[in-house]
């Protein structure tokens, strides 16, 4: 199965500024937007937990060959659906000064239980196990790297055809044991920009190099891909790990993991 989870960010700080009547109008109004490229992909939408979407892809909704495609597809349509979201809101609310809106979220693709889980009084028919977890955790990591949609290995190789990826790091989540390569989905096949392109490129060489322990290499690599974005959040994240990294001493058979202490 192929799980993605979405989550509202500084769900919060908006909330508290915001009578009870006009947050549930930004509430609807998001869970609605942010559902229909999950229903257009063909996902089924497991349950809404407050301000957090969770989904999923597979048998015997989807084709094994689709799933984490029709996945990645939905996640692309939904950061699509930001702007007008935030464009509408301020006639929705009848105010000028509304808190801006984003998004994160996480994608995973394994096998997975299904059935209808619960107790004597409730039951759901949902997915439960690691993949699941691992796409949870993926949400939260956007926070650390800056992103907005990352998935992982499963899911980016099963989707390459259809989507840009790139490789952002390597992980060990929360909860789990072995490191996982994590990939950001930025676009449908063929339509990155040539800034986009530039930058992946140049990622690539100092994500190649701060694996390897080149610092040096590694901080011109991140710093040239900063030239092309500014603002991009996994060489801004990187670049701040290497001081601490170079002073670590670590040894030859370093990984290039980088353990996650937070959901």
């Amino acid at each position: 199965m192929t799980t993605l989870f979405c989550d509202l960010k500084g769900f919060t700080n908006i909330s508290e500024g915001m009578t009870p009547q006009g947050l549930v109008k930004v509430m609807n109004h998001y869970l609605s937007t942010m559902s229909e490229p999950i229903r257009t992909q063909h996902g089924v939408i497991d349950k809404y937990i407050g301000d957090a979407i969770m989904a999923y892809w597979g048998p015997p909704f989807n084709d094994d060959a689709d799933q984490a495609r029709l996945a990645c597809l939905a996640a692309i349509d939904m950061v699509a659906r930001l702007a007008p979201l935030r464009a509408e809101l301020p006639e929705i609310l009848g105010v000028r000064n509304v808190p801006s809106l984003d998004i994160r979220i996480g994608v995973a693709t394994g096998e997975a239980l299904v059935g209808s889980i619960g107790s004597v009084l409730m039951m759901s028919y949902t997915i439960m196990g690691d993949s699941v977890n691992l796409a949870s955790r993926l949400e939260g990591a956007n926070k650390v790297y800056g992103t907005r949609v990352l998935a992982s290995e499963a899911t980016a190789k099963a989707a390459v055809a259809d989507v840009e990826v790139r490789e952002v790091d390597r992980i060990v989540v929360l909860g789990q044991k072995e490191p996982q390569a994590v990939f950001e989905i930025i676009a449908r096949k063929g339509e990155l920009t040539a800034a986009q392109a530039e930058l992946r490129a140049f990622f690539a060489e100092a994500l190649a190099a701060y694996r390897a322990k080149q610092w040096e290499a590694a901080r011109r690599g991140f710093e040239a891909a900063l030239g092309v974005v500014p603002n991009d959040g996994p060489s801004l994240a990187l670049l701040k790990r290497l001081d601490a990294l170079q002073a670590a001493n670590l040894a030859e058979d370093w990984d290039g993991a980088w353990h996650m202490d937070q959901k």
